[in-house]
């Protein structure tokens, strides 16, 4: 009730447009920036020391820097398959377990080629292929010198790539394409309203796919829970994921409007106070009864944000929830 009632007085005033500069430069680009760091430190931490053991920390931070912007599916990461590349999840038919053995099988030598494991099947690059070579019993017990060790090179070293490319496209222009929206020679965004649009719409799709997806999938049906599908379980990073995305999502929705939407970060607080309590990393408990509720309840919680954002941020900016591109349809 009392967010129909704020939503209402909002809508009886003019829209607002959302503080692109802030979400850029308070958003965006430090995010952009710690991830190409971190994955930098990653492949150069690889060609120290390959080993799965030696690796993980290092793993961990790329994927932290990573949960900071992933829910920013516009500009240079749309570009030539890169999300997917970095993020090749859900994933459904085991594509990546797939191609991976059969790399290593074959000892493909794409590893060993400059920059050429960029041509390889996304399924067998980024964050996801190595969640299999560091964390998995199949994969994860290779030697330095070995086929694998040479394969998890070229995946850091391609992830780092990616990740760097992607800063430095958004430093030398696609920031400046969100900031000059509506101005001559800007065919992107033909105004400010557009932008205000595509960056509510990150937000709303980002806690869709957070409900959806990172708790939707391992959930499976009461009958058929499928905790084996929660994602980066192997590395036990499956409740840290959700609440690092939520960590993100709140910041952001905080810079998006002014003053600060205090219902909508009330229910991101409450969210993020649920998944504290939580004590199930790879929601290995919805195969029971009891903890299928308690991860249900969180994406309750999850589902209360969004409509919380809908009613309160978008009304005050004139916007709706927009397409979600995490669908595919």
């Amino acid at each position: 009730m009392r967010l129909t009632l704020v939503a209402l007085i909002l809508s009886l005033a003019s829209p607002a447009l959302a503080d692109t500069e802030a979400v850029i430069r308070d958003h965006i680009l430090p995010g952009q920036a710690a991830f190409s760091a971190g994955t930098r430190a990653l492949a150069e931490a690889a060609q120290a020391d390959c080993t799965a053991a030696a690796l993980q920390p290092a793993y961990n931070t790329a994927f932290d820097a990573w949960m900071g912007i992933s829910h920013l599916r516009l500009g240079p990461v749309e570009e030539a398959g890169r999300y997917q590349a970095i993020a090749f999840w859900p994933d459904a038919r085991g594509l990546t377990e797939k191609t991976l053995r059969r790399l290593i099988a074959e000892e493909d030598p794409v590893v060993n080629t400059p920059h050429g494991y960029a041509e390889v099947s996304v399924a067998a690059r980024g964050l996801f292929a190595l969640d299999y070579m560091l964390y998995d019993e199949d994969f994860a017990s290779y030697e330095a010198g070995s086929y694998s060790c040479a394969l998890v090179q070229a995946i850091t070293a391609d992830l780092a790539d990616l990740a760097g490319k992607i800063e430095a496209e958004w430093l030398s222009g696609f920031a400046e394409t969100l900031r000059s929206a509506g101005q001559p020679g800007n065919t992107t965004y033909l105004s400010a309203r557009e932008v205000t649009q595509a960056l509510f719409t990150q937000l709303t799709t980002a806690l869709e796919f957070d409900a959806d997806q990172r708790l939707g999938q391992p959930m499976g049906t009461f009958e058929r829970p499928r905790p084996k599908r929660a994602e980066a379980r192997r590395s036990g990073r499956s409740l840290r994921n959700v609440t690092l995305s939520l960590e993100a999502l709140r910041q952001m929705a905080s810079l998006l409007a002014e003053p600060p939407p205090a219902e909508t970060l009330a229910a991101f607080d409450m969210s993020l106070k649920n998944a504290e309590r939580l004590d199930d990393p790879a929601f290995a408990g919805v195969e029971t009864p009891q903890g299928r509720l308690k991860v249900e309840a969180l994406q309750q919680n999850i589902r209360a944000i969004r409509t919380a954002a809908i009613e309160e941020v978008g009304t005050s900016l004139g916007v709706s929830a927009g397409f979600n591109s995490a669908d595919g349809d």
